[in-house]
């Protein structure tokens, strides 16, 4: 083979390579990529680059309803009983975990698009007093209010069967019922596998 026709070999070889990129770049620009991942897994389970993984709970198979009582980092005294009829969305976190930082903003972006008379959502400290609560609620932007579970061992007991509290950050959707219809394990890659699994649990009620 002469140069010239090396030189064009290699021409040819790096426009295609640069014609993969673009393909592959152009691929990631779909609309909520990862909430179209999870739907394509059938709700089974889907897990991402990230390691998060969600899974799903069929309607047959859930177990008995939550039932809590607790104090929010506000001084709330709030129950289950306050949240029956409607989706529940429950962050299980604590300030000093790096992955629950990460994944403020994408909670907060769910909790905006989706927060409402039909859905609501609730955070729950695992380690925290309600001042260190407050703080990073205010450093991040949340605007939900959280339940303080130090010196509250009911609390814990009460979420005990539906995720260990040392497994942070954790994300659990409760149906209307007060039963675990999804779970989150790990950061929340994007508010849209939240808001998805959310409007999922809704409409199994119409």
């Amino acid at each position: 083979m002469t140069i010239r026709a090396r030189r064009g070999a290699a021409s040819v070889a790096l426009a295609l390579v640069g014609a993969l990129a673009l393909g592959g770049a152009l691929a990631g620009c779909t609309a909520d990529p990862l909430a179209e991942q999870y739907r394509a897994g059938d709700n089974k389970g889907f897990i991402a680059q990230n390691g998060m993984e969600a899974v799903t709970i069929p309607v047959d198979q859930r177990s008995a309803p939550l039932n809590f009582s607790g104090v929010t980092d506000t001084g709330e005294t709030v129950t289950s009983d306050d949240y029956r009829g409607q989706v529940l969305v429950v962050n299980f976190w604590y300030a000093a975990c790096a992955p629950c930082v990460v994944e403020a903003p994408e909670l907060e972006a769910a909790y905006a698009e989706v927060g409402g008379a039909d859905v609501a959502f609730l955070g729950l400290n695992t380690s925290d007093e309600a001042p260190t609560a407050r703080s990073f609620a205010k450093d991040n932007g949340i605007s939900y209010p959280s339940l303080i579970s130090v010196g509250d061992r009911e609390l814990k007991l009460a979420f005990a069967d539906a995720t260990p509290l040392n497994a942070t950050p954790v994300t659990l959707v409760i149906d209307r019922e007060g039963r675990v219809a999804a779970r989150v394990i790990g950061a929340l890659s994007s508010s849209s596998i939240l808001t998805t699994l959310v409007k999922e649990t809704l409409a199994e009620n119409g």
